[in-house]
């Protein structure tokens, strides 16, 4: 016996110091990691004469780069394709349309993720490369999705391969509705809303898409659609009535012959063949290595800190809570206290001589929307100017923190509105009793005692202080606008309802200022600073270096991607699920989509 215990002593401590020196070792090499990437950082590209700009569309595109670090997250990881910053592309194209020793860009087309007026702004900076002379060469292997070739029809040319195929197919919207399983499961949702078009409860309620939602739904996508569509026909100069009918008729299924005799593509090729190409472009021997050039080795400089009076770009991106999950190690999104504590210190610092909040964000708590308000508010009053940039999405509290800008810009393409509020709170009584078989036995002092036990259904008076409640916040976000947009309440009443807008829309409605992007929006903020030269930026909040945050995280993305490899499209259902008893019950939310 005595044996025994010591076995399982020895190999629990054994256990136990390997596990602690595979820790220390992993954190050593991260470390190590980190200072050598810190100081490659630091140093910029050498570029070549004959290069070219290599775009390579395969990973997710988002907001801002995520630096270094995050390429060294990708790599521990093992992954295949990483996230690209939308501003470092942008810095990155801008820079090379000066550099002489960029000959041209070459898109390389593999399906990447972006929402449209991410890919606005891409396309938009791709057109004004072009102004410079300089060529753009665009090539998809197996072939071409839809938005990759938004991006792609800017192209001076555009080449498949001989067996790849071209899809475009016009948009679509494909929202979960969740009724029927939390039915099965036994969880009621108690839904208490304002507002005809306040459309992000409806998966909880319903079991199908009501007419407001579906009348919502098909203006935005319309108007979006619309908007690239005759961007890529204007572009590859086709007739728009033939590029619906192409679209129409399934154009992934056309052949690649036919693609060229319609203009969708100028030619086939395979990958060696388009290498031979963009040599003969370069002037390069056929023995020699194409010269292509990184975007995020190119543009080093997009996160360095500005010494001396600048701009300050607050990025706001993702779902808005009160307070992180699981501590700040682990936190995602906007977090009203992290953002209201920064919004303070950019108040205080008197070499930030004006703030343009980047928002892409389809909202969440409404407590923390109004505090990030008030922050935005407190700004202002130093004198300082402060301007909104919305990116992909700043929809229900992304436009309640935006709303209070002395300037707001968008993209045609963004979607934003969404001016309501709801109340959504689980109740699992029929889960507890009937399905598990636990009776919850509650005694109460008063009336209203057992008000928030999710295993007991709200009464009547329950339910009616909860929609004055409701009511209140719905009052409060509708003032809001309209002091921020300087109007009368009851004009913005007229547009809100919860109902969700484009950016096209919502400048003839008047809840944008103006179509542009974070540029605009930058130019703008140091016109009126008076920063007439030599304007100066600085990224907030500063990125992250720590090593036990990003290990952290790194393990933490470990165990999404395994459970994501085994749900497959189950994955993203889950995850909402996930989120039912964790929200607030309060919220500014707009409904959840995905674009197709």
């Amino acid at each position: 016996m005595m044996k025994k215990f010591l076995l399982i002593v020895c190999g629990s401590f054994v256990g136990t110091t390997i596990a602690l020196m595979v820790f220390l070792l992993t954190s050593i090499v991260f470390s190590i990691a980190m200072m050598s990437m810190s100081s490659m950082g630091k140093s910029s590209t050498s570029v070549q004469k004959n290069s070219i700009l290599y775009l390579d569309l395969s990973g997710e595109i988002t907001e801002r780069e995520g630096g270094g670090e995050m390429s060294m997250l990708d790599m521990m990881q093992g992954s295949t394709t990483s996230s690209t910053g939308l501003n470092t592309l942008l810095s990155a194209i801008n820079k090379a349309k000066t550099d002489k020793k960029i000959e041209g860009i070459y898109i390389k087309c593999e399906g990447s993720s972006a929402a449209p007026a991410t890919r606005f702004e891409l396309r938009k900076a791709l057109k004004d490369f072009k102004k410079s002379g300089k060529w753009i060469y665009a090539y998809g292997n197996e072939g071409i999705d839809q938005g990759d070739y938004y991006l792609a029809s800017v192209a001076d040319s555009i080449f498949i391969n001989p067996v790849g195929a071209v899809d475009v197919h016009g948009m679509a919207s494909a929202i979960p509705y969740f009724k029927k399983v939390l039915d099965k499961v036994g969880v009621e949702m108690q839904v208490i809303r304002v507002g005809t078009f306040k459309s992000a409860v409806e998966p909880y309620m319903l079991e199908d898409i009501s007419e407001a939602n579906r009348l919502q739904t098909e203006h935005y996508l319309g108007s979006i659609w619309h908007n690239m569509r005759d961007s890529m026909a204007a572009d590859r100069k086709i007739d728009i009535a033939k590029f619906d009918q192409m679209t129409d008729s399934m154009l992934v299924t056309m052949e690649p012959d036919s693609l060229v005799k319609n203009k969708i593509i100028d030619g086939v090729c395979y990958p060696n063949e388009m290498e031979a190409r963009l040599k003969a472009l370069t002037k390069l021997d056929k023995d020699d290595d194409l010269r292509f050039v990184n975007p995020a080795d190119y543009a080093t400089d997009i996160e360095e800190a500005a010494s001396g009076d600048h701009i300050a770009v607050l990025y706001a991106e993702g779902e808005i809570v009160q307070t992180a999950e699981g501590g700040p190690m682990s936190s995602s999104g906007i977090v009203g206290e992290d953002m209201v504590e920064q919004i303070k210190k950019l108040q205080d610092d008197d070499k930030v001589k004006g703030l343009v909040l980047r928002v892409n964000s389809p909202g969440g708590s409404a407590f923390a929307s109004e505090q990030i308000w008030k922050a935005l508010e407190d700004f202002k009053a130093t004198g300082k100017p402060f301007a909104v940039s919305m990116s992909d999405y700043a929809a229900s509290g992304g436009y309640y923190i935006s709303s209070g800008a002395q300037r707001v810009f968008a993209e045609p393409t963004t979607i934003t509105g969404s001016i309501g509020i709801f109340g959504m709170i689980p109740c699992y009584e029929e889960l507890a009793e009937n399905k598990v078989g636990i009776h919850m036995a509650v005694v109460k002092t008063n009336e209203n005692s057992d008000f928030g036990i999710m295993t007991k259904r709200m009464t009547p008076s329950q339910q009616n202080a909860m929609q004055q409640m409701i009511n209140r916040g719905y009052d409060l976000f509708t003032k809001r606008c309209a002091q921020g947009r300087h109007v009368t309440q009851d004009s913005i009443k007229q547009i809100a309802e919860g109902r969700v807008w484009d950016g096209m829309t919502a400048l003839k409605i008047g809840l944008v200022d103006e179509l542009g992007d974070l540029q605009a929006a930058i130019n703008w903020v140091s016109q009126k600073a008076g920063m007439k030269k030599d304007v100066k930026t600085q990224n907030y909040p500063a990125l992250s270096t720590d090593w036990r945050a990003m290990l952290n995280q790194m393990m933490a993305s470990q165990y999404e991607l395994k459970l994501q490899g085994e749900m497959g499209m189950l994955y993203q259902w889950h995850k909402e699920l996930q989120k039912i008893g964790r929200r607030d019950h309060i919220l500014c939310l707009m409904p959840q989509t995905e674009l197709y």
